[in-house]
Order: structure tokens, then sequence, then C-alpha cells
């Protein structure tokens, strides 16, 4: 073959095949059989006269010619999609579009949602794929294309990604409607007494950074369930006598059944931003989606009728979704 005049088919194939180390797999992300990716890994073993990948205990692993080519193929097509996704226009009302999104269950809950239904009325041709944030793979992910959006702690996300910040969270305290204990200017001591279900993401613990802090005040929280998410945690305490503290954009349209309260004690809030990708940052279509989520975001953050804690910088209590699933409350 003229190797002058390299088939760009044939080298996007390479960088899946690098990416993923093993020919189904390969195969199934460019929706090719297994036998065509084959025949087109011989075609590129001829082209770079290596075998640039070789059989391993699990799959395939890149030969020293394939680790040297990863990182320049991978650049060179990204700048090639980045073009090309520059000069294509994007019309939400027709275009045909799937964002792969990672974040906790709350964003998923809080932040995706509302942006779910807002696409199925402007873009209804667009899917959304959502993922359990994992942190320590996103980086990865991201590079493969496996995920395209991740909503988190801006500050912890991998350097090598673009972040913006979207908004700052708070905890509120929350009760039923009509709770016989839950009244204005409650105590520190008062709280303490309440029963509380917290949330401990790494599932079992009956303490969190709240209760540091309330052990420096001198009290211990009344603590009656762990629970590992936050998603069941409103509905629970809108039919018991339980408080919880939660992020208040998780409540934000249950005020119908829930009392939302300021904790009587600083308690540390949280940053929320979204990350992505270099190779997605010019896309129309991406970038359409990003900017209908700050749109959005924009949107709810001037229905909130509730001023801030006071003291909110004086905080004495740290925890928050910080990228890594959080500490809990």
């Amino acid at each position: 073959m003229d190797s002058h005049r390299p088939d760009l088919n044939l080298l996007i194939t390479l960088e899946v095949l690098l990416a993923e180390q093993n020919v189904t797999k390969a195969a199934a992300r460019l929706h090719l059989s297994q036998p065509a990716v084959s025949a087109q890994l011989s075609r590129l073993r001829e082209m770079f006269d290596d075998p640039l990948l070789v059989p391993a205990q699990r799959g395939m692993t890149p030969t020293a010619k394939g680790l040297e080519l990863l990182e320049p193929l991978r650049q060179a097509l990204d700048q090639v999609r980045a073009t090309v996704a520059s000069h294509r226009s994007f019309d939400p009302a027709t275009a045909r579009l799937t964002v792969a999104i990672s974040c906790t269950d709350y964003l998923q809950a809080a932040v995706v949602k509302p942006l779910v239904v807002a696409l199925r009325a402007r873009a209804p041709g667009v899917r959304v794929a959502l993922l359990n944030l994992d942190p320590a793979r996103l980086e990865a992910q991201m590079v493969r294309g496996d995920v395209d959006l991740a909503l988190m702690t801006p500050q912890v996300a991998p350097p090598s990604l673009r972040a913006r910040h979207l908004f700052d969270e708070r905890y509120v305290l929350i009760g039923r409607r009509n709770h016989p204990r839950l009244r204005g200017g409650l105590t520190v001591e008062e709280y303490a007494r309440l029963e509380h279900v917290i949330v401990s993401p790494g599932g079992g613990d009956f303490s969190t950074p709240v209760d540091n802090a309330l052990a420096a005040l001198g009290h211990r929280r009344n603590v009656v369930l762990s629970a590992a998410s936050f998603l069941f945690v409103p509905e629970l305490v809108a039919q018991s006598d339980f408080v919880a503290l939660v992020p208040e954009r998780l409540v934000h349209d249950c005020a119908d059944k829930l009392r939302l309260m300021d904790c009587p004690f600083p308690v540390e809030g949280f940053a929320v931003g979204m990350v992505w990708h270099e190779r997605s940052h010019g896309h129309s279509g991406h970038r359409w989606i990003r900017e209908t989520l700050v749109s959005l975001i924009g949107a709810r953050s001037h229905e909130r009728t509730e001023p801030p804690l006071k003291g909110q910088r004086k905080q004495v209590a740290s925890g928050g979704h910080r990228g890594r699933r959080g500490r809990g409350h």
C-alpha cells in the first residue's frame, strides 16, 4: 500500500485499538465486525512495519512503537475532530447526538434531571447516558471518549481537563412540614437531640465531619440511620420525625412536604462545576449542551429565595461532594 497516503479510518482504528487493547472491544466502539478490525490491524502493521499490539494474558498489549504512536496520533485526530466540529453548525431541533455525563447521584437528581427535561423540549434528538462519577478513572474515560462531561468539584478535577464553576451548594436542615420539634431559633443542643439521618457514601459510618464540629462545641448528634445516598433521604424524612442535612438543590422543589431550615451552626458547603476534555471543547453540539446547562443553573439559582447561611465563610464543618463521592453529612 502507499504509506505516503494513509487511510484516516485506519488511524482511527489504531487509536481505538491502542486505547482498548482488545480487538472485540475496539470493534464494538467502531461499530465494525471483529474480522474487519483484525484486517485493519494487519494493514496497520504493514504500514508501520511493527506488530503494534501483541497478545497478552488479557487482550493485547502495545509494543514500544505502539506506545510511541499513541499520544501524537490522539492529538492529531483530536485536532481533525475539532476542526470539523468547529465548522459544523448545530441545530438542536434536528441534531442527533449522544452525550455521556458522569456525576454523583445527588447531581443526577438536582442538575441532570432538569437538563434532560429541557433537552427533550429543545433538542429531542439528543440522548444522555448517565454514569456514576469515578474520579480515579475520569481522565482516562474522557481520553477514550467514554465520558463527555463530568459534574464535580472543579478544584479536584485532573489538571489536564477543562473546568468551569457552575454554582456553590450549601446544606440545609430538613424535617417534615409539621415536625413538632423544628422551630425558628433552634439551638445547637436542641439540634443534637433530634433523630438524625446521615449520609455516609462509603457505607455504614455513623459519624461525619459535622459530628466532629459538634464535638468541638460539646455536643453529640443522635444518629439513628446511616444511608449510602442522599436520594431517598427527603422522602424518608417527610414520612417520619427524622431530620437530615442535605444539599439545598436536592430539596429545591419539596417545600410542600418538607420544612427547610438553616443549621444552627455553620456547615461548609461545596462547589460544583463541569469538567470536559479538549477533544470535545470545540464541538458545536457539546458546546451547546454546556451552554444550556449553564443557563439552566442560572435560572434555578435566581429562583432561590432563602439567603445563604449567616457566617458562611466562617465554616467549622467540612464535607460535601469533593469529587470523591463526598464525606457525608
